[in-house]
């Protein structure tokens, strides 16, 4: 499997925002091929940035995914840079163990 970890650093202020465009995201991310799942997941404290997750079967399904009209579709409308504390940053991991009960 293959994890793709969005940092984003969400300003004070815009988190219903934020979180509002993934409950209504114009994309079509849960029928891409190789897709698993998406996470939102949303910090305690004010210093730690949101991450956003998505999981693939493969890099192949990820890549496909960011070359898709859908990915473009989704990405098209961008919140404005005041929503934003800084930089966000993107992480790419292949999962090499995982263990479940």
């Amino acid at each position: 499997m293959f994890i793709v970890a969005n940092r984003v650093p969400v300003a004070s202020g815009w988190e219903d925002t934020f979180e509002e465009r993934f409950r209504q995201r114009a994309g079509q991310i849960d029928k891409q091929s190789g897709f698993v799942r998406m996470q939102i997941l949303k910090p305690e404290s004010n210093d730690t940035p949101y991450v956003v997750l998505t999981t693939w079967q493969d890099k192949a399904s990820f890549e496909a995914w960011v070359g898709s009209e859908d990915f473009k579709l989704a990405h098209s409308n961008p919140m404005p840079k005041e929503a934003f504390d800084g930089e966000g940053k993107m992480e790419i991991h292949e999962v090499i163990i995982d263990a479940e009960p």
